[in-house]
């Protein structure tokens, strides 16, 4: 029992870190290269792009026309985001402009001769074997390659879910003081009494059992001295 509550807290610890990793702003120092818009097709993946709820439209193959910004790290890797809106829904970043975003992204675009370093503001993971891409939210020009802007929204997020774990650790000890400790001490005490009684009559049947093998004893042996 102890091995399968440990693996369930592991798994259990995995799963947050993954939601958190994938919802959480990350903030990466790039140099945009190009800009589009492509129909992409939404198929088993479709999980980690926009709802339909936020206008998206999708054509009876299962495409949809979705925005993209191609960049390049500043070691040398490209990186590639895609930029749609992400409405009401979660994750709660409430982006409706990605029409501004793709102007601004656009804008931004530089060659290797003459680079302008950027920082943008994405959620999600880049998976090229699943065609997954990270969603842009905003766009941001920096002074060059070694500046790595303080991710503010995650720390500020990290805090606050880290103040509601406390509440509610705090919450359930409380409950577990006032309602659960005494309920498992009164049962614990009605058991003991239950055992008592149990020991009682036990030791009450036991000596009876004995008196009456002592009367059973003492008429037997009197009725063999009457015969003798």
């Amino acid at each position: 029992m102890r091995q399968f509550q440990i693996v369930m807290g592991v798994l259990f610890g995995i799963v947050v870190f993954l939601f958190l990793d994938y919802t959480l702003p990350s903030k990466q120092t790039v140099r945009i290269t190009n800009t589009y818009n492509r129909l992409t097709d939404i198929g088993a993946n479709k999980v980690f792009f926009a709802s339909p709820d936020t206008g998206t439209i999708q054509n009876a193959a299962g495409q949809r026309d979705i925005r993209f910004i191609d960049t390049v790290r500043p070691n040398g890797k490209v990186y590639v985001y895609r930029n749609e809106d992400t409405g009401w829904i979660w994750p709660p970043y409430f982006k409706y402009d990605s029409s501004n975003l793709h102007s601004e992204a656009t804008d931004l675009r530089s060659s290797k001769e003459n680079p302008q370093w950027v920082s943008v503001t994405s959620y999600g993971w880049r998976i090229s074997w699943l065609s997954i891409y990270p969603n842009a939210v905003a766009v941001k020009a920096v002074a060059g390659p070694e500046v790595k802007p303080f991710n503010w929204g995650a720390q500020i997020a990290l805090l606050v879910i880290g103040l509601l774990l406390f509440l509610i650790w705090r919450m359930w000890n409380q409950f577990r003081e006032r309602t659960i400790d005494p309920a498992i001490r009164s049962v614990d005490e009605a058991w003991d009494r239950v055992d008592a009684r149990a020991d009682a009559a036990r030791d009450r049947i036991s000596a009876d059992a004995k008196a009456t093998k002592g009367r059973v004893s003492r008429w037997w042996s009197g009725l063999w001295s009457k015969k003798s």
